[in-house]
């Protein structure tokens, strides 16, 4: 949520106020403030280990009334650390939208079942309101968290609640088995002590899963450092392989991929020119022109990034866009010279988002062109240079987001402008 748009920020402040009307009965309503209190710290803690705590707080929904059980989320959701900045704004969001969550839950479970519903002797029926519960509660978080992506960053909002609700469905069910067995044994005569060895194991498994997550983001912090390396030792082209990235995403997301697959898009068009750190700097910074040999050098940084990056198992098919970036879909290119559909969908992605950058970028050795007049040098170049789906889907992400270039170098060089390698619209290197 970092630069927050003003619609964005009254939509999180709508959520905030059926938050509080959520909870603005509490004084006048029976709580067993203990019960509260213990679930409220379980969470809290769970929030701050792993994140995502989600069967206390479901617990808390099947064993307490709507507006206590949605107070549970509250301390643990203002205390957990937050993705992003704003970070205040975050913590607020996150647990504006757990105290919706909840107290819809609960609401259902009351509806459905009744207090009592955990106990009841007829055991088969008592998994119906707790799995209405479950539902509602996952159906809830999908519809607020897709509408704030959907305002915050411009997310198709239908494709995003489609795809937030099937993956989270799973994982909310888990945790929703494991909350209703808090519950249950919570109820029983071993009492609060015996629903608490229920997370025992779910806190490891948790645990494991933080791990795998911690070791993500130690590869996006090596990915974010080679990228500023890049930036530094060719400050002509600064913030390009960002600009690159998000119009990758831009096209990926117009051709409806999954969104998992969008982010690996993204990886490859911010680590598309990672091969530059292997081409003497002296190259990349020459003023004048290229002979044939030193062209021959900066041709191999694809080949150069590759090797870099082929070890980061995650960037799966990234792997292959970098390598395959500058190849054309006439066979023209390099560094193999594939053509048409053996260029891998990934690279001809990227290669349009390279060169529409290009295109639309100040620097100091040109001077950006308009968008539609970029757009349209593409268009002329599809079919031969550029696959004809890739700039359509662009165009029309453009025409429904818009496109804002950055100058990238602000100094002119000191000995005339740099040359462009003949080629591709705009001449990205």
């Amino acid at each position: 949520m970092e630069a927050t748009p003003v619609r964005a920020r009254v939509y999180v402040g709508c959520v905030v106020l059926g938050a509080l009307h959520c909870l603005y009965v509490l004084p006048a309503t029976r709580v067993p403030w203990w019960a509260v209190a213990l679930l409220a710290a379980l969470y809290a803690v769970g929030e701050r280990l792993s994140g995502s705590f989600y069967p206390v707080l479901l617990a808390g929904a099947f064993l307490l009334s709507p507006p206590a059980a949605a107070l549970v989320a509250v301390p643990g959701a203002l205390i957990a650390p937050a993705g992003g900045r704003p970070q205040p704004l975050r913590r607020v969001w996150r647990a504006a939208q757990l105290v919706v969550a909840v107290w819809v839950a609960a609401r259902v479970h009351w509806e459905l079942g009744e207090r009592d519903a955990v106990v009841a002797s007829d055991f088969p029926y008592a998994l119906v309101p707790a799995a209405a519960a479950v539902l509602a509660f996952c159906l809830v978080l999908t519809v607020l968290d897709g509408g704030i992506l959907a305002l915050a960053e411009r997310r198709p909002l239908r494709r995003t609640w489609h795809e937030l609700f099937l993956r989270s469905l799973a994982p909310v069910a888990v945790h929703g088995l494991a909350g209703l067995m808090m519950a249950v044994l919570w109820r029983s005569a071993y009492g609060p002590v015996a629903a608490l060895l229920v997370l025992l194991p779910m806190c490891v498994s948790w645990w494991a899963f933080a791990q795998y997550h911690r070791e993500h983001a130690a590869h996006q912090a090596t990915i974010r450092a080679l990228v500023q390396a890049v930036d530094i030792k060719d400050g002509y082209t600064r913030g390009h392989s960002e600009r690159v990235g998000q119009a990758t995403m831009m096209i990926a997301r117009e051709l409806g991929l999954a969104e998992e697959r969008v982010e690996v898009l993204r990886f490859a068009g911010i680590l598309h020119d990672v091969g530059k750190l292997g081409v003497p700097t002296r190259l990349l910074r020459k003023n004048g022109p290229l002979t044939p040999e030193e062209r021959r050098v900066i041709e191999l940084h694809p080949e150069y990034g590759h090797e870099m990056v082929r070890g980061i198992a995650f960037l799966g098919e990234a792997r292959a866009a970098v390598l395959h970036h500058h190849e054309r879909l006439d066979g023209s290119g390099y560094p193999y010279g594939l053509s048409g559909t053996q260029i891998p969908e990934s690279a001809r992605v990227v290669a349009v988002a390279d060169a529409f950058d290009a295109m639309t970028s100040t620097r100091s050795y040109s001077r950006a062109r308009p968008v539609p007049v970029a757009l349209g040098e593409l268009e002329k170049c599809a079919g031969t240079q550029f696959d004809p789906r890739m700039v359509t889907a662009l165009a029309r992400a453009v025409d429904q987001h818009g496109w804002h270039p950055a100058v990238t170098a602000d100094e002119p060089s000191a000995s005339g402008p740099r040359p462009q390698i003949a080629g591709a619209p705009g001449a990205p290197r």
